[in-house]
């Protein structure tokens, strides 16, 4: 009879031991506003198709897949993937294959452009004439190569790439949405460049520098914003106490007609607010919070608890007592 009272103590001080890991990851911010005229993308087609076409290589990039040093923390694997080469194009004349990584463009009078990010082939496409020849080093199945693409006047525009909203919940609280072609190209930035502002937390630093929905942003501490990748990876390695310098467009009052000059703003980095999320005493107290305005407690092995939510809250004691309130189905006149 002792040894099973002494196993019910110690089955009862493991129980009252027991919690759940913390969790990995923040909750979603719940004060970020987005407004609903800024859910879809502009439809802004028909200017896309009036835009001036530019060169034509044949293939379609993607950033480089990511690598298992940068995974844990590494350096990001260089280059461009090449994902797609269509039939007797540019590409396929300079033997480019799917699976390639583009490493860096040499231009004709000997500049260099070491390849990151999608937009900066793009640019490479617009701003270089028909013929002009492009020395590309390569690594292909980890060898490094070298090929000469001559580009072609492009006959049709190239097929329109969705845009992708993001969200930043740690430092800025913003949503950001990949610019569109026009966009893109009426702030002087390629295709795949720049992100607009749709949704800003209510606390944002952003707000009380000046920005506001729907501004283009272009550079971050003096980096173009070829991808938003750069942004964000800017705001993930900011000081607590660092002030990032933003380069941003402002669309002009009238919808559809450009945006103004450029601007430039400084923000602070933001930080998530802490709160205690769990107190635990063994046999005596035990404090959990489940959310904003939810939160349980108990005594004693639970022989008094109390717990809250947003809608109401529940009393108990001696485990088979209690009593619970909260809202009701009407509202009351609030008197000032």
């Amino acid at each position: 009879m002792r040894l099973r009272s002494r196993s019910a103590g110690l089955a009862l001080l493991a129980l009252a031991a027991c919690h759940s890991a913390p969790p990995e990851q923040s909750p979603a911010l719940l004060d970020v506003e987005e407004p609903l005229d800024l859910f879809a993308e502009p439809a802004d087609e028909p200017a896309r198709q009036a835009l001036p076409a530019g060169c034509f290589s044949g293939i379609e990039l993607a950033e480089a897949p990511t690598s298992l040093d940068s995974a844990f923390g590494g350096q990001a694997a260089p280059g461009l993937e090449v994902v797609r080469v269509v039939e007797n194009s540019p590409a396929a004349r300079a033997r480019l294959e799917v699976g390639d990584l583009l490493l860096e463009a040499t231009l004709p009078d000997g500049s260099r452009t070491e390849l990151l990010w999608p937009s900066q082939w793009r640019a490479l496409e617009l701003e270089q004439a028909p013929g002009t020849r492009l020395g590309l080093l390569l690594d292909r199945a980890g060898r490094e190569a070298s090929t000469e693409l001559v580009l072609e006047a492009r006959s049709a525009a190239p097929e329109r790439t969705a845009s992708v909203r993001y969200r930043e919940e740690q430092r800025a609280g913003l949503v950001l949405r990949t610019a569109t072609e026009v966009e893109a190209r009426a702030c002087g930035l390629a295709p795949g460049a720049g992100v607009v502002v749709v949704g800003l937390s209510r606390r944002s630093p952003w707000r009380p520098a000046g920005l506001r929905f729907g501004d283009l942003v272009s550079a971050v501490d003096g980096l173009p914003v070829d991808d938003p990748q750069v942004l964000l990876e800017r705001l993930r390695m900011a000081e607590d106490d660092a002030r990032l310098s933003i380069r941003y467009h402002r669309p002009l009052a009238e919808a559809g007609q450009g945006f103004e000059a450029p601007r430039e703003a400084l923000v602070r980095a933001s930080e998530r607010r802490q709160a205690l999320r769990d107190l635990h005493v063994p046999l005596l107290l035990r404090y959990t919070r489940k959310g904003p305005g939810r939160y349980r407690w108990s005594t004693l092995l639970g022989l008094l608890s109390y717990e809250r939510t947003p809608a109401a809250w529940s009393l108990g004691f001696l485990w088979f007592g209690g009593v619970s309130g909260g809202d009701t189905e009407s509202l009351v006149e609030v008197e000032r």
